[in-house]
C-alpha cells in the first residue's frame, strides 16, 4: 500500500531572539526603536522575532558584545524555547562572532549579516546580484578565521595549492580572487552606466531618496504610471529604475533609488556605488519622508548624513511627507500641564515646524490615498523647471 505524502510549498519561519545595546548617553527608546527596526528586517528576512533582550553598557564588551550574565540569560531562554537564531543590533567583529558562537549552539547573525540576507534576496537583476556577491564576500573575509568553509573550487586542486598552505588560506586566496573579479565587472558596469547617463543629458535628472520603506517606490509607479516593485518591506527597491516623466510640457527622469537605513555596513555602500552614483549625478532630489513614523526626524537625519557623504546634500531638493493618512498624534486636554513632546504634535503643527525649519520647499502627501498629488506635481514642475532653464537656457519647453 502506498504511502500518502502531504506536499505543501509553506515556509517554516525561523525564530530568532534580538540582542542590542544601551550604550552610555544613548536613551533607552532609541535603543528599542533601533530593535523595532531590527525585528522589522528580521520579518522581510522571513524570521519570527520571539524576544528582545537589552543591556546597558558604557560600550559593548570588547569580547562577546554583551555582559557573561547578560550572555547566561540569553542562552538559557534560546535553549529552553528552541530558538534558531540569536540576530544582534550592531556589526559583530571577527573575534565577538567566534566567542559568541562558542557559547551557543544556534545561528549567530549580526545587523550587517542580517541586512545583507535580505539584499541577497531582494536582488532582480545581474547588477544587483554582482553588488550583493561583492559585499557578502567584503563581509565574509575578515571571518575566515572562525570558519571551515570548504568553498566550491572553480579552479583544480593541483599545483594550485602551495606548500603547507591552510584551508583557510586557499579560502581565503579564492574570495580575494572572487572579490577581485566582482570589482572588475562592476568598473564595466560603471563605465556602461556613466555612458548611459551622457546620453540623457538633454533632460534634467531627479532622484527619489529617502529612508527604506517610506514609499518611494509607490511614488515613482503614480508619476511615472509604471509599475515598480513596491511592498511594505524593508528594500524592496534594490534595482535603478528610471522613467522618463513629462509633468505638463516639462519632461525630465525620474530614478527611484535603494532606500537608505541607520548602521547601513559600510561594505554594502562601497558595493552599491554605481547605484549610488544615480545620487550623486541627479539634479534634483525629492526626499520622500515617512511623516507617520513617530521618528522620522531621526530617519531624515540618517538620509542627510549618507548624502553628505555622497556629496549630495547641497542639490535642490524638495521635501515630501508621506503617508499624511496614517499619521497619529496624542492630543492633550486642556488641564493636562504635562511638557508637550513630540507625540503631542499635530499635523499642523508639524507643517508649521518644517514651513519655518527647512530650506526647500515642503509637500504633504499620501501617495497610497493620492491626496495632494497635484500639489506635490506643481511644485516639482517650479523646481524642476528653474533647473531646465539654469542647465539648457537655449532648449524651449512646448
Amino acid at each position: 500500500m502506498k504511502e500518502k505524502f502531504q506536499h505543501t510549498s509553506e515556509v517554516i519561519q525561523e525564530r530568532a531572539v534580538l540582542v542590542g545595546v544601551t550604550i552610555k548617553g544613548q536613551d533607552e527608546n532609541t535603543t528599542k526603536e533601533y530593535l523595532d527596526e531590527l525585528a522589522f528586517l528580521a520579518e522581510t528576512a522571513g524570521a519570527q522575532t520571539v524576544k528582545m533582550f537589552t543591556q546597558n553598557l558604557d560600550h559593548p564588551n570588547p569580547k562577546t558584545f554583551i555582559g557573561k550574565g547578560k550572555m547566561e540569560e540569553v542562552f538559557e531562554y534560546v535553549n529552553e524555547h528552541e530558538i534558531d537564531m540569536v540576530i544582534f543590533d550592531d556589526e559583530l567583529s571577527p573575534s565577538q562572532l567566534r566567542n559568541i558562537e562558542r557559547e551557543f549552539k544556534c545561528k549567530i547573525l549580526d545587523r550587517s549579516n542580517l541586512i545583507l540576507d535580505i539584499f541577497a534576496k531582494r536582488a532582480r537583476t545581474s547588477h544587483a546580484r554582482t553588488q550583493v556577491e561583492l559585499a557578502q564576500y567584503q563581509y565574509l573575509l575578515p571571518r575566515l578565521t572562525r570558519m571551515w568553509t570548504h568553498l566550491e573550487r572553480q579552479k583544480g586542486g593541483i599545483g594550485m595549492r602551495g606548500p603547507g598552505e591552510t584551508q583557510i588560506e586557499t579560502d581565503r586566496r579564492i574570495i580575494l580572487d572572487k572579490i577581485s573579479l566582482l570589482k572588475d565587472k562592476l568598473k564595466q558596469i560603471d563605465k556602461q552606466k556613466a555612458t548611459q547617463r551622457k546620453q540623457r543629458m538633454q533632460m534634467v535628472r531627479v532622484a527619489l531618496v529617502g529612508y527604506t520603506n517610506v514609499g518611494k517606490s509607490t511614488i515613482m509607479n503614480m508619476l511615472s504610471k509604471s509599475d515598480v516593485f513596491a511592498e511594505n518591506k524593508l528594500f524592496a527597491t534594490l534595482d535603478t529604475t528610471i522613467r522618463k516623466v513629462v509633468i505638463q510640457n516639462l519632461p525630465f527622469l525620474l530614478t527611484d533609488t535603494v532606500g537608505f537605513i541607520r548602521k547601513l555596513p559600510h561594505h554594502l555602500v562601497e558595493s552599491f556605488k554605481s547605484t549610488l552614483d544615480e545620487v550623486r549625478d541627479a539634479d534634483v532630489l525629492v526626499h520622500v519622508v515617512d511623516v507617520s513614523h513617530p521618528n522620522f526626524e531621526d530617519q531624515i537625519h540618517v538620509v542627510n548624513e549618507t548624502l553628505k557623504d555622497l556629496e549630495a546634500l547641497d542639490k535642490p531638493a524638495i521635501m515630501v511627507f508621506n503617508k499624511i493618512d496614517a499619521f497619529t498624534y496624542e492630543k492633550k486636554d486642556e488641564d493636562d500641564l504635562t511638557p508637550i513632546t513630540r507625540a503631542n504634535y499635530s499635523l499642523e503643527d508639524l507643517k508649521k515646524m518644517w514651513m519655518a525649519k527647512s530650506d526647500h520647499p515642503t509637500i504633504y502627501i499620501s501617495a497610497a490615498k493620492k491626496v495632494n498629488i497635484e500639489e506635490l506635481k506643481d511644485q516639482m514642475y517650479e523646481t524642476i523647471k528653474a533647473m531646465h532653464l539654469s542647465i539648457y537656457p537655449n532648449q524651449l519647453l512646448y
